[in-house]
Formats: C-alpha cells, structure tokens, sequence
C-alpha cells in the first residue's frame, strides 16, 4: 500500500466509525427517554438495562445502517478533499481516477466483511438477550399463540390446531392426518396436545384416532392420552417478533432447509434475512463508488449539497429495500431479487456516476 492509500483508509473508516459513534449516541439517548418509564414501572435492574439491552443494542442499530453510515462518510471525507482541492492534486500528479477508487474499495471490504460477521454470528445471540430483555421489563409478557393453525409437518402428513397458547404450550382441537397420495389413511382428533419438555413428545388427550383401510372400512381406536413423537415444536406455533433475528447462519440455513422439507411455505422472511445478511455487505461496495463520484467533483452549493444529496440516496435506498422486501414477504417477488433489486438498481447508478466523474 501506497501513502495514499493508507491516508484515504484512514479518513475512510474514521469517518465512519465516528458518525456511527454520533448516531448511535443520539439514538441512545432517545431511546432511553422513550423507554425510561418502562425501566422504572417493572424495576429493570441497571446492570440488565446496559449490559443485556444497550450493549445488544448499539451493534445492532449500526449494523442495520451500516449502508447509510458508509454512504455518509464517503461523501463527507470525499467533499471535504475534492474542496481542499486534494482530489485535483491527486489527478493532476498522474494518478488515474480507477487507482484512486482502490483504497475505497478496501475500506468497503473492511466494512463490508466487519459487518457481514457481525451480522451472520455476532447480533442473532445477542438478539436473543435483547428481545429477552425487552419482553420481560418493556413489553408485557402475553400469550403469542396462534389460531386456526394449517400446518404441514412432513410429506403427506398434515396438522391442524383451532388455537395454540404459547404459555401453556398446549394446543386445542388437535387433529393429524395422514395421506397416501390422495387417500386419507389416518386421522387422529383430540381436544388437546401438549408439549412433554422431559420426552420432546407430544401427548394427546381425549383423542380418537381411525385408520382407514380400503374405501368402506374403518378401524376407530379411543382413549385418554396417547404419547407421539410428531416433528414439530412449540416453536412452530409461536408468532415471535422477528424471531428470525435470533438465528446465525448455520441455524437459519438449518430452519430453512426444515422448512422446505416438510413442506412448508412461509419462509419468505427467513429467506430474505439471510439474503440480506450478503447483499447489506456488499453494498459498501456500491455505495463507495457512488458516494466518491459524487462528491469528488467541486459543484455550486459546497459540501452541504454532496451531504444532502448523499443522505437522500442512503434513504432511497433503504427505502427501495423495505418496498421490494414487502412484495416477496406477499409472495409477489422472488425473496433474492426483492433483496438484491436495491443494489442492482444502484450498481447502474453507480456505474453511472463513475462515467460521470472527473478523470
């Protein structure tokens, strides 16, 4: 690496480190003056509220903005040079606009890379603490469960149950069915199944359970409990917020594949979270590329113009990604496009751009 090299990485990633450091102190101090009263309602121990919520927070918010903080900083540092005419200098002394973008590009992996790993195994079990935190001292506790469950736990075996309380972990008007094709060939009803923690079981009261056998016979078998061992958990039937969060690669890679294998259709959220995870990377990339041939040119309007178009960018973008990310959660996108849409878009912007700035 050249002087110039490690005198752009540094400004590069100063800036960015220090405007994260200023945005998350701001967004501290108005998150604890909106969350202040629920600290002191349900008695959060202090040693709770900065170790298990604050310090689970402050990575996670940085980490979810990462793009903008990128964006922000180029065009900060980039600006402030091109106006101290450093970047006429630089051009001018031989150096080509394509080698200048070297440094960028290594400061975008750095960050890119840093968040990547923070993103994929760092933050999901630091989540876990966090969404514990808040559900025990800011959002009362209450019964998450579900209704009117259709659930399809492995290939031609289906359940369903009318309501599920997640406190009790029992569910009611349990009924199983069992296909052969298209022939039912078992069905078990029961007016509850409740979870046994010591066997990872399912036992079934006051069930009636009638296999068929040919097209006129029937054979009907009741009781007051039978124990089974169905492949499905508690977890199964809880609508946890963002429960995907809390999952680091292998385990979100391992639940998709669950998933998909007993036919289960509604992972589009997960699918886009672990998308997101890559494509939330690479954008340093893109970003870094657009922010430096935007502001490396002297424009009318100073370095205030560089910043506010830069910031209405950063917001475009984020705005794009929370759209496209709605249609595929809808089932009107493919989850990898909905998530990798944004970074297309603004890679041809980028390229754009590029074209675009001084040589």
């Amino acid at each position: 690496m050249k002087k110039l090299d490690i005198y752009i990485l540094k400004k590069f990633l100063g800036t960015f480190f220090f405007a994260i450091l200023l945005i998350i102190s701001i967004s501290v101090v108005f998150d604890m003056a909106e969350k202040i009263d629920d600290f002191i309602e349900n008695s959060a121990p202090l040693e709770a509220i900065v170790f298990d919520y604050y310090a689970n927070f402050i990575p996670y918010f940085a980490n979810l903005f990462t793009p903008l903080f990128v964006f922000i900083a180029v065009i900060f540092f980039t600006s402030k040079m091109a106006y101290q005419t450093e970047i006429i200098a630089i051009l001018s002394s031989g150096v080509s606009f394509r080698r200048l973008l070297v440094p960028y590009l290594l400061g975008a992996a750095i960050i890119g890379l840093f968040s990547f790993l923070l993103g994929a195994y760092v933050i999901p079990p630091a989540n876990k603490i966090r969404l514990d935190f808040e559900a025990t001292y800011i959002k009362k506790k209450r019964d998450t469960g579900m209704n009117n469950i259709h659930m399809q736990i492995q290939p031609d075996v289906f359940v369903y149950v009318r309501r599920y309380s997640s406190l009790r972990e029992v569910g009611d008007d349990f009924s199983l069915e069992v296909f052969d094709g298209k022939d039912l060939k078992t069905k078990i009803t029961a007016s509850s199944a409740v979870y046994d923690t010591a066997t990872a079981g399912w036992s079934l009261r006051k069930y009636e359970k009638r296999d068929f056998i040919g097209s006129d016979r029937q054979v009907v078998t009741q009781g007051e409990r039978l124990d089974t061992v169905l492949n499905m958990k508690p977890a199964d039937f809880k609508e946890e917020r963002k429960f995907f969060e809390t999952m680091n690669n292998t385990e979100l890679d391992a639940y998709i594949e669950e998933q998909l294998a007993r036919g289960v259709g509604n992972v589009e959220e997960f699918l886009i979270e672990k998308y997101r995870r890559t494509a939330s990377a690479f954008s340093a990339f893109i970003l870094s590329i657009m922010g430096l041939s935007l502001a490396s040119r002297k424009v009318r309007g100073g370095m205030g113009l560089h910043i506010g178009v830069g910031i209405a960018l950063s917001f475009a973008y984020i705005l794009f990604m929370t759209i496209s990310t709605t249609f595929a959660i809808n089932g009107s996108m493919s989850p990898f496009l909905a998530v990798w849409l944004p970074n297309i878009v603004f890679a041809i912007i980028a390229a754009f751009l590029y074209y675009r700035a001084p040589k």
